[in-house]
């Protein structure tokens, strides 16, 4: 992809890949929101210390990307949608955006089980042709960090079926997203920190 619209750390840390200009959308029409994940990404690590503990309902990745985003004024969001059809009206709902700000739309998916990728990105594609989010962005693992996880004893807690790139991007290339203009951050091995 063309990186105009990336820090130098960005790119040598993050796996990117971009849909549909959005890189170019957030840093121009919506910027505040960019900078918002631009910091995020510069200020994450992958603490050792995450990825030993087991359980729980929520990562600890995922809760400080969420603590990180909410800090400045991201929240979940929630959204009441429905269709209407002369005097019927049929719902149409909607999965809760896990961090939201001024029609972003931001999902963390560290270790759930691959089919939430649809999940999201069949709420991108309602809510964008809905007109309520202009871009979507998701986070996730790089494969690679899967020796980090075999050496750690915890390669099985982070299989083959769970939340990786290689399980998003064909989902996107064959048009989960459709219209909705997506970027997507791989956090890679370089991030790993074993002293936190």
């Amino acid at each position: 992809m063309d990186e105009p619209h990336l820090p130098q750390y960005v790119i040598d840390n993050y796996e990117v890949h971009e849909w549909k200009h959005a890189s170019a959308i957030l840093s121009s029409d919506f910027s505040r929101e960019w900078a918002d994940v631009l910091d995020l990404l510069h200020d994450f690590r992958l603490c050792k210390s995450w990825l030993t503990v087991g359980g729980g309902s929520k990562s600890k990745v995922s809760d400080f990307i969420d603590q990180f985003l909410y800090a400045r004024g991201w929240c979940e969001k929630e959204f009441t949608t429905s269709v209407h059809v002369d005097d019927k009206v049929m719902e149409s709902p909607t999965h809760k955006i896990d961090c939201y700000k001024n029609r972003v739309a931001l999902e963390i998916e560290w270790n759930n089980k691959d089919p939430f990728f649809d999940r999201d990105l069949n709420n991108f594609r309602l809510l964008f042709d809905l007109r309520a989010i202009s871009v979507g962005v998701i986070i996730t693992r790089c494969d690679e960090l899967q020796d980090i996880f075999k050496e750690l004893g915890r390669g099985a807690s982070y299989g083959a079926s769970t939340t990786h790139m290689s399980k998003l991007l064909p989902r996107i290339e064959g048009g989960g997203g459709a219209g909705c203009p997506i970027l997507a951050f791989g956090i890679s091995k370089t991030l790993y920190d074993e002293n936190c």
